[in-house]
């Protein structure tokens, strides 16, 4: 495996039929970093992953996963992923422990079961039925299955959905554990701040191409945007500025009012702001 890349596209091309779901993507992962994929429904960022996880076949372009190509998969390579689907599917009848213990069986170095469940957050649910589970209970279910057997890469497709807030930030923790115990991730979502905390870098798709490759505080020049100050004027209407030195309007500002300036806020582009504005750029071409 190159030791740089976790993961290396080069001019990755899918249509179905006379639609091009992915147009000529590069793509590079580092080995050792959380990495998010961001991208709206139908820009073919699911049909990117599921090429990466090789579960779909590509029309062209060079693809590396874990120093093997995906489209043929050796068993060892596949002992060495992770994958957390947007579902993995029902087990009814069985109860969350014999689940994770039996996915446990198909790993060669699988984690201890029991402490993954703890891990997920599920000790209290080890003996019931997944009809029982909640729809987070259920997701986090799909993280056991997806961790269980030490991943060196893990591919986490909407991981958080179904969360309440609480559930989510230990969820956040929980990835940057095993990042720091050395598993690549590759993480897509819809929440643009999962992505803002938890990712090095981040890659946006649009129309099957990649638009752009950057760190969040970076992402589509998000670091030289300009900040907007917001007051309310004497009458009590909001106004709005966006100016390159936010600290001597607020001077001007508090010299104007005699101090305390009424409704003062001094807000700079969030990563969703950004990312909105480079989707709408893009489908206007």
């Amino acid at each position: 495996m190159d030791r740089m890349n976790a993961i290396s596209v080069r001019g990755l091309r899918k249509t179905y039929g006379g639609t091009t779901a992915v147009d000529g993507l590069d793509l590079e992962v580092h080995a050792g970093e959380i990495f998010a994929l961001l991208g709206p429904n139908g820009a073919g960022k699911t049909t990117t992953v599921e090429i990466l996880e090789g579960f779909r076949k590509r029309d062209a372009g060079e693809v590396t996963v874990l120093g093997e190509d995906p489209a043929a998969p050796s068993a060892a390579w596949r002992g060495r992923v992770g994958l957390v689907l947007q579902g993995t599917g029902e087990f009814d009848n069985l109860t969350v422990r014999e689940i994770v213990h039996h996915f446990a069986g198909f790993y060669p170095d699988a984690d201890d079961p029991d402490a993954v469940i703890a891990r997920v957050g599920l000790a209290e649910k080890a003996r019931a039925r997944t009809h029982a589970l909640s729809g987070g209970q259920k997701r986090r279910l799909d993280v056991a299955l997806g961790i269980v057997g030490r991943p060196e890469l893990l591919f986490l497709d909407e991981p958080t959905t179904g969360f309440d807030p609480e559930a989510r930030r230990e969820f956040w923790e929980l990835v940057r554990d095993l990042n720091a115990g050395g598993t690549t991730i590759l993480l897509t979502t819809h929440y643009l701040d999962e992505a803002e905390a938890l990712a090095a870098r981040v890659g946006v798709i649009a129309a099957g191409r990649l638009v752009e490759v950057s760190t969040p505080a970076d992402l589509g020049g998000r670091q030289d945007a300009l900040p907007t100050v917001t007051w309310r004027n004497p009458a009590g209407g909001l106004v709005h500025e966006r100016t390159a030195t936010p600290t001597a309007l607020v001077s001007r500002l508090a010299g104007e009012f005699g101090g305390e300036v009424p409704g003062l806020a001094i807000n700079r582009p969030t990563l969703e702001d950004i990312y909105l504005r480079m989707i709408e750029t893009e489908a206007a071409k």
